[in-house]
């Protein structure tokens, strides 16, 4: 990569994120309110919390192993996508700890979208930086 603007490309990479789990969560409220599923709130706000940190550490870490550190970026996608599962995992594993068997599968569908979609974004959005820098 020759002088790009990690900074602004982290900033629209956040961006394009919060977008995208705001217009999750509004579908999944709708969902709620037209269908009265309560319990949907849970697995929402444990899924939308999840997906910021990790977008939020995702893109902040980008930006330093790109400024400082470009041959280590391809190392970074791969440890990126192990990263994320295993703490997928980890929260999947707790709320089932927490609640039990009786909640989780709302919990996993309403956590996976929110996952598939992150993982998505997060592929297409740095294939894109990777292919035009």
């Amino acid at each position: 990569m020759q002088m790009i603007d990690t900074k602004g490309i982290s900033k629209r990479f956040l961006k394009q994120e919060l977008m995208l789990f705001v217009g999750m969560s509004l579908i999944i409220l709708v969902i709620m309110r037209v269908w009265f599923l309560d319990e949907l709130l849970t697995p929402l706000i444990v899924s939308l919390v999840f997906s910021m940190a990790i977008g939020l550490t995702d893109a902040l870490t980008w930006r330093y192993v790109a400024k400082n550190h470009e041959e280590s970026l391809p190392t970074f996608y791969t440890a990126v996508s192990g990263g994320r599962l295993l703490l997928a995992l980890t929260v999947m594993l707790v709320y089932y700890i927490v609640n039990g068997s009786d909640s989780m599968l709302v919990f996993f569908l309403v956590f996976m979208a929110f996952y598939l979609i992150a993982l998505a974004h997060h592929a297409i959005f740095f294939a894109h930086v990777s292919n035009h820098s």
